[in-house]
């Protein structure tokens, strides 16, 4: 089980919301204590809106629960009636997220009939947690995703290559191919939350800097090239085996994964700006790339069984270069810019 730093802070955002609890002498912690865990989030900018939508319906529901508590009583129906009025009205606010937490209160403030005081004291246990969290995800190991986005483009990529090289030979064995493959599927997931992320942040930003946006182009490019090389493996996996080839047909598509790889490989060390001057100046994909289509085309034979699911796999080859021939004039300009910044 991997030990990170999510779970370390969760861990020090629980203890020092019991630590803040004791201070103000709160009766029953253990409510800070839920909030902090449940306001745990992976960006500085999610815990700060998360801190602004709880306090929102926290709110609504102790306002409920103690309108409730004093109308209805602390009946298990009554509860569970009010709790159903809170869900509605947090999605109606779109506020999903926050709904989980609000209930935690909303069914504290209820146990005690109506009393405005517990209630005042439960919303202030919930804002203690809250704020223990958010004090402890910007103090200790504060979030950096595109840092974090980068270095795991690269251990992604690894994998990718490993099994492109490998997919058409055939040589790693089923079981430990198939492992990979989900393993590399989870973790292209992975990449793609965290873009989702910053596209979210993107969106909340009035007016985002020019820099900014052009960041988000090429997070946006490494993805889409490394979920195109996905989708050659998921092509070869579901339809180049059952289709019969030949030699000639083996060694025309492990070639060019092969060509696609080291294209992929030198594009992006050119972001990583690892390349002597000289070097960048690989050259274009596009004549390669159509030449590989074509002559999978020309090889297509009727007479055999499986062709045209060797064009399936072809399609997707062809569309994962030129992705990356996309991501290429990426780097391309990105590197320019720089160049210009520097100057």
């Amino acid at each position: 089980m991997a030990f990170g730093a999510r779970i370390l802070k969760t861990g020090l955002a629980v203890t020092l919301a019991l630590y803040l609890s004791a201070l103000l002498n709160f009766t029953s912690p253990v409510g800070a204590a839920i909030a902090a865990i449940f306001a745990m989030q992976p960006s500085i900018y999610r815990s700060w809106r998360y801190f602004l939508d709880q306090i929102q319906t926290s709110t609504m529901g102790a306002v409920l629960a103690l309108l409730g508590g004093m109308l209805l009583s602390n009946e298990p129906i009554a509860v569970g009636l009010v709790c159903i009025l809170v869900i509605m009205i947090s999605m109606k606010m779109n506020r999903a997220d926050t709904i989980g937490l609000t209930l935690v209160t909303v069914i504290s403030v209820m146990e005690a009939s109506g009393q405005w005081e517990f209630a005042l004291t439960r919303f202030l246990l919930t804002l203690t947690g809250i704020i223990a969290a958010f004090i402890i995800n910007i103090a200790v190991f504060p979030p950096q995703p595109r840092k974090q986005y980068i270095q795991q483009i690269e251990i992604v990529f690894g994998s990718l290559s490993l099994l492109l090289r490998t997919a058409v030979s055939h040589e790693m064995k089923e079981s430990v191919f198939r492992d990979e493959k989900n393993a590399l599927e989870g973790s292209i997931r992975s990449l793609a939350d965290k873009y989702a992320l910053f596209e979210e942040e993107q969106k909340q930003l009035r007016r985002a800097k020019y820099s900014q946006t052009r960041q988000m182009v090429v997070y946006k490019n490494l993805l889409a090239s490394l979920q195109k090389g996905f989708e050659v493996l998921e092509a070869v996996e579901r339809h180049y085996f059952q289709a019969e080839r030949t030699e000639l047909t083996d060694e025309l598509f492990d070639r060019h994964l092969e060509q696609l790889i080291k294209y992929h490989e030198t594009i992006l060390l050119k972001f990583e700006d690892k390349l002597k001057p000289g070097a960048t100046d690989i050259a274009p994909l596009g004549e390669d790339n159509d030449r590989f289509l074509q002559a999978a085309i020309n090889g297509y034979d009727a007479g055999k069984n499986g062709q045209l699911r060797l064009s399936v796999v072809a399609a997707a080859i062809y569309d994962y270069g030129y992705q990356l021939e996309r991501l290429d004039k990426v780097a391309d300009q990105i590197n320019r810019l720089t160049g210009d910044e520097k100057e």
